[in-house]
C-alpha cells in the first residue's frame, strides 16, 4: 500500500513538475513578447522622429533658400536703377570736372587767346545742359526689403508634435478565433480597445516556417470575419490583423500573430465534364466554346460538379442555367430546378424542390460569388439503429448572392447517413457552411464560387 501510494506521489510530482516547467516556458515567452515588443517599440519611435528631425530640417533649409533667393532677386531688381542713376550722376560730374577745368584755364590764358578759349568753353557749356539734373527716387518710392515670420508655427508645431504618435500596451484588435476549411481558414477577430472607433480592417497571413516569406493582404473592409482560400492541408499559418480608425489614414499596430491550419483537403470540381475546363487549383469552372453538346451531363461522380450550364455557341442563358444543391443523384437530370434541390438561376430567381420563392436574389453575372449555408434544425428519425433507414430532416438555408440573402427551411426526404459523421471538432456536425465540408457527398454543392466566361 505505501509502495503503491509512493509511486502515485512520484507521478504526481513527475506530472507537477511538468506542469509548472510549462507555465516556466509560458512566462518566458510572455517576457519575450514583452522585451521583444518594447525593443521594437523603441527603435520604431527612434527612427520616425529621426527621419521626422532630417525631414523638418531639410524642409526649413529648403525653405530658408527659397525666402533668401527672394531677397536676392527684390535686391538685385532694385538696385539695378540705382546704379544706373549713380552712373549717369559720375558721368555728369566727370564731366562738369573737365568742363571747369577748361574754363579755369580760359580765363589764365593770354588776351591773345582768351577770346577764343573763352569762346569754345561758353559753346561746350550750353551742350552740356547744366541746367538739367537726373532725377534720384525718393526713399519712400525705393524697396525696403523686409521678412514677415510668423511665430504662430511654433505653436502649431508643439500642439502637433505633442499629440504624435502613441503608445499602447496592446493592439486594438486581436484574432478572436481561426476556424478550419476544406482548404481554408475562417478567421474571426474583434476589439479590445473599445474607445478604439474602427473604420475599416486589415487581415494578412503567411506561411509558417524558414519559407513563410512576407505577410500578404487577405482583406481589408467593415466585417469582422473573412474566409482565407487556397491554403495548403497540415501547414501553419500565421495571421494577424489591424484597423484603421474613422478618419484615418495610417493602421494601428498590428495584433499578435496566431497559427492556424486546416486539415481538410480543398473542395475541387470533378474532371472530364463535357463542355468545361478547370483552373489549375480545380477551384473555378470555366464554360469551353470547344464543345458541341449544349449541355453537359448533370450526374456528379464527386461533390462540387459543375451545374452552371451556358451554350458555348450563341452565349445566351437558358432559363434552366441554376447553381445549387442537391440531395441525390440523378442521371441526365437537365436542372436543378426539381425536387430535392434548392438553387439559385442565373436571373435570380430561388427554387426550392423546383418550385420558385416569391424573395429574389440579384442576377448570377461574371464573377459573381454564390454561397450556401446549412445546418440542420430537426432530425427524424433520431435512433442510431434507423439511421439507415431514412427519414425526413430540416435544413436551414441560408443562399447568399451579391449583397443580398434568402433564408428558408427545406424539408428533405433522405436517409439520415447523408449527413458527415466526420465533421471538424470545431463545427458542430450537421452544421454547412460555404465549403467548410460538414457535409459529405450525398450533398453535391454544384457551385459556390464560379465564373461564368461570358461567351
Amino acid at each position: 500500500m505505501l509502495l503503491q501510494e509512493a509511486k502515485e506521489s512520484i507521478e504526481a510530482a513527475q506530472n507537477y513538475r511538468s506542469e509548472l516547467q510549462q507555465r516556466l516556458n509560458g512566462l518566458n515567452q510572455a517576457r519575450k513578447q514583452v522585451r521583444g515588443s518594447s525593443g521594437q517599440a523603441r527603435e520604431a519611435l527612434r527612427r520616425h522622429f529621426t527621419e521626422l528631425q532630417a525631414a523638418a530640417g531639410r524642409l526649413l533649409t529648403e525653405r530658408l533658400a527659397t525666402l533668401l533667393a527672394e531677397v536676392d532677386a527684390i535686391e538685385a531688381d532694385s538696385v539695378k536703377p540705382l546704379d544706373d542713376c549713380q552712373s549717369l550722376i559720375e558721368h555728369g560730374v566727370s564731366q562738369a570736372n573737365e568742363l571747369l577745368k577748361e574754363g579755369e584755364a580760359a580765363l589764365r590764358c593770354g588776351l591773345g587767346e582768351k577770346e577764343d578759349k573763352l569762346g569754345s568753353f561758353t559753346k561746350k557749356a550750353m551742350h552740356i545742359h547744366l541746367d538739367s539734373l537726373p532725377e534720384v527716387p525718393a526713399l519712400v518710392d525705393v524697396p525696403c526689403v523686409s521678412a514677415q515670420l510668423d511665430d504662430s508655427l511654433l505653436g502649431v508645431l508643439r500642439d502637433r508634435v505633442s499629440r504624435l504618435g502613441s503608445v499602447s500596451a496592446h493592439p486594438p484588435v486581436q484574432i478572436d478565433e481561426l476556424q478550419e476549411r476544406p482548404g481554408s481558414v475562417l478567421a474571426r477577430w474583434c476589439k479590445v480597445d473599445e474607445d478604439f472607433a474602427a473604420a475599416d480592417y486589415r487581415l494578412q497571413y503567411r506561411r509558417s516556417g524558414s519559407g513563410g516569406g512576407q505577410f500578404e493582404d487577405a482583406y481589408i473592409g467593415r466585417d469582422c470575419e473573412f474566409l482565407v482560400l487556397h491554403l495548403d492541408p497540415h501547414t501553419d499559418y500565421q495571421f494577424r490583423v489591424c484597423a484603421r480608425g474613422e478618419g484615418r489614414t495610417e493602421w494601428s499596430p498590428w495584433s499578435i500573430p496566431q497559427t492556424g491550419y486546416t486539415t481538410l483537403a480543398p473542395h475541387e470540381w470533378c474532371p472530364g465534364t463535357e463542355g468545361y475546363i478547370l483552373s489549375s487549383r480545380k477551384n473555378i469552372v470555366l464554360r469551353s466554346d470547344s464543345s458541341q453538346a449544349r449541355y453537359p451531363s448533370s450526374t456528379p461522380t464527386l461533390p462540387h460538379t459543375s451545374a452552371a450550364r451556358r451554350s458555348p455557341s450563341t452565349g445566351q442563358v437558358d432559363r434552366r442555367d441554376s447553381v445549387g444543391v442537391c440531395v441525390d443523384s440523378r442521371k441526365g437530370a437537365e436542372s436543378l430546378q426539381r425536387d430535392q434541390a434548392v438553387c439559385i438561376s442565373t436571373n435570380g430567381a430561388v427554387f426550392v424542390n423546383g418550385k420558385e420563392m416569391t424573395n429574389q436574389l440579384p442576377a448570377v453575372t461574371v464573377g459573381s460569388a454564390v454561397t450556401f449555408d446549412m445546418e440542420v434544425v430537426n432530425l427524424f428519425p433520431v435512433s442510431n439503429n434507423n439511421l439507415s433507414e431514412g427519414g425526413n430532416f430540416k435544413l436551414r438555408v441560408t443562399i447568399g448572392s451579391g449583397n443580398r440573402e434568402v433564408v428558408f427551411d427545406w424539408l428533405v426526404d433522405q436517409a439520415v447517413d447523408c449527413l458527415s459523421s466526420d465533421a471538424p471538432s470545431s463545427t458542430p456536425a450537421g452544421k454547412c457552411s460555404c465549403f467548410n465540408g460538414s457535409l459529405e457527398t450525398h450533398f453535391h454543392l454544384f457551385s459556390m464560387f464560379f465564373i461564368f466566361t461570358g461567351r
